[in-house]
């Protein structure tokens, strides 16, 4: 795959978002040169992934749990998902909002059911206490007790996934969540259905 050597960033859409500058993209998803550290991005052995796990195009995006935007978003994204039917999603976990993001973070890397306790507290108000994402798990069918034993029996290996993603995102230049990687090229904020089916669309004519 050709890495694309831009940035596309949404104006103004995320929670905190900063141009990237040419260096951070460059570190990461630049060069031929740099294919190593793509990879530890978008293939870490450790990251649950979701849609077509062959897909022809990977989407990640770094989010946190009580990002307004990452949830404003997200019913779009899971659609689009969907309706492609070829896109490898992955959901990296940038708990930088409290200590309840990391606990959601936690518990949700704890649930065999991944992506059914994602979304259910992606369906959430933004701020959340320890009561909501308890209850909010619980409703959807998960003892949130269970979640966080699972969650500490495999605790080295979640820790470090958690561990590089924020590792990632400092390389990346990024300054908040929602940011995606669409094939290798970074938007930094928030993509609406539309402009994430482009940017797809692009991922695939450049691969």
């Amino acid at each position: 795959m050709t890495a694309t050597r831009r940035a596309v960033l949404a104006g103004g859409a995320g929670l905190g978002v900063a141009a990237l500058g040419a260096v951070g993209l460059s570190r990461f998803l630049g060069t031929s040169a740099r294919d190593a550290d793509a990879q530890a991005v978008l293939f870490d052995p450790d990251q649950p992934v979701l849609g077509n796990p062959q897909g022809d195009v990977t989407v990640a995006e770094f989010f946190d749990y009580q990002c307004p935007f990452c949830k404003r978003g997200h019913d779009d994204l899971m659609a689009e998902i969907a309706a492609d039917g070829n896109v490898r999603l992955i959901m990296k976990d940038w708990p930088i909002l409290g200590a309840s993001s990391v606990l959601a973070a936690q518990m949700v890397l704890g649930a065999d059911r991944y992506g059914d306790a994602q979304a259910a507290l992606m369906a959430t108000p933004a701020r959340l206490s320890e009561a909501d994402l308890r209850r909010t798990l619980n409703a959807a069918g998960f003892d949130p007790q269970a979640l966080l034993a699972a969650y500490g029996r495999d605790r080295a290996r979640w820790d470090g996934l958690i561990g590089r993603n924020a590792q990632h995102a400092a390389g990346l230049g990024l300054q908040g969540t929602p940011a995606f990687i669409v094939g290798r090229t970074i938007h930094a904020g928030a993509l609406d259905r539309t402009a994430l089916r482009g940017a797809i669309a692009t991922a695939r004519r450049a691969a």
